[in-house]
């Protein structure tokens, strides 16, 4: 019987071929675009997540101490704290974590060696950059270049220049590709750093990089000792410590023990990113609730057809009831023909998803996406959004066929062969 019912549903199917492959071309294309729109929001996730991931720390210690005076004493329980107003403006104490080399000795015990892989100081300044008339606020961030490559890989990120000659340089730069194009800095450039406090200090950049991460490549790196002389710090003092862990997915709880260790605030790259990892997410599901509507539509293709093919059928239809064919085999047998196209369409769609993603991967366009600089488009290959959307699709379809089988399985056959309209 099944055999018979799939037999008169491919012929039902060929006898209208031409609205059957516009009905399949409708379900392919649908099929497509969303496959495509969710693999390009999905490529961004992924790689703004492995950009992070393997150019930012994966935990940063910062200067922020974690108990702070609390911003409104009134709320406290306690009768024993005590507010002071002084009326004079005082300079506030830049954020710094003391004797950080303490802290160093502490990740490189055995109790957080297996975890930390790496940990590498570091010193932010705000300062003034100026070469010739072109002059730029820049984030001047002072490292030691050993560590910070272990944390950033800033050695394979550089495009012009060499480690060696910025550690053999006094006062030597290594400038990021966006602050580089902004001042139209070239290799053994001079230029004139200018801090809030203290004397300008003539540089030579001794390298231009790029990380792909806005952020990094809106920087410059200088040596630790330089940017602890800008700031003036001394030696046993620095703004923070990035940290590289061994599993950077599982690195709360860490955290949250550095933090109870150390008293200094530590952030994970999530935290860090928060806004818009959440952000993401939400375009994710607003564009796949979007586009998800193009499905639909092509659902709506597929009842058409099966409508149609119903009405033009009716005869045929109240014949094989004649024959003993039950209002179940006959829903079974349209519910059956929408499922083909259905799975017809969305394997086609598959297909051609597979050519437009390669297509949007291949094109050779340098384009800001958000918090990264990207050549081409980054594209999700992952089998799973494939296998789901294909499923989707074909549910949809197969359920869109419901309501002209219901309309099949009522027809009674006496009624339709007396009438000779039909």
């Amino acid at each position: 019987m099944l055999k018979t019912l799939f037999d008169i549903a491919v012929r039902h199917l060929l006898g209208r071929r031409r609205q059957t492959l516009t009905t399949i071309f409708g379900v392919a294309i649908s099929t497509m675009v969303l496959i495509t729109t969710n693999s390009l929001m999905r490529g961004l996730l992924d790689s703004f997540v492995e950009t992070i991931v393997n150019v930012a720390p994966h935990i940063t210690l910062k200067g922020d101490k974690m108990n702070p005076m609390p911003l409104n004493l009134f709320d406290k329980e306690s009768t024993s704290v005590v507010a002071y107003v002084d009326d004079n403006i005082q300079k506030l104490e830049q954020e710094e974590v003391r004797n950080y080399r303490q802290i160093l000795a502490l990740l490189s015990t055995a109790e957080y060696q297996q975890q930390v892989t790496v940990a590498s100081p570091y010193v932010n300044a705000q300062v003034m950059a100026v070469k010739g008339s072109r002059n730029q606020p820049i984030l001047l961030k002072g490292v030691l270049i050993d560590k910070e490559d272990a944390v950033s890989g800033i050695r394979k990120k550089l495009i012009k220049g060499d480690i060696a000659l910025f550690e053999k340089t006094t006062n030597a730069l290594l400038v990021g590709r966006t602050v580089a194009k902004d001042m139209n800095l070239k290799l053994n450039d001079q230029v004139v750093i200018i801090p809030a406090s203290g004397k300008s200090r003539q540089c030579k950049v001794a390298g231009i990089f790029f990380s792909g991460v806005n952020a990094v490549d809106n920087s410059v790196f200088v040596s630790l000792k330089f940017a602890q002389i800008i700031e003036g710090l001394p030696a046993n003092k620095v703004s923070g410590i990035a940290l590289k862990v061994a599993d950077p997915f599982a690195n709360a709880s860490l955290a949250r023990d550095l933090e109870r260790v150390t008293g200094y605030q530590c952030m994970t790259w999530q935290k860090e990113n928060a806004s818009l990892l959440s952000l993401f997410t939400r375009i994710g599901y607003i564009v796949f609730s979007l586009v998800g509507f193009v499905g639909i539509v092509s659902g709506f293709g597929v009842a058409n057809i099966l409508v149609t093919t119903v009405f033009e059928k009716s005869r045929d239809i109240a014949i094989m009831k004649s024959l003993g064919f039950s209002a179940f085999e006959m829903v079974s047998m349209f519910i059956f023909e929408g499922f083909m196209v259905g799975l017809a369409g969305a394997l086609a769609g598959g297909v051609l998803a597979i050519g437009s993603i390669n297509l949007l991967a291949s094109l050779p366009i340098e384009s800001s996406q958000g918090p990264l600089t990207k050549t081409g488009f980054s594209m999700s290959y992952n089998p799973l959004y494939f296998l789901l959307i294909i499923g989707i699709t074909v549910l949809i379809s197969t359920i869109a066929a419901i309501l002209p089988s219901a309309r099949a399985a009522k027809l009674e056959p006496i009624t339709v062969l007396r009438d000779s309209s039909l």
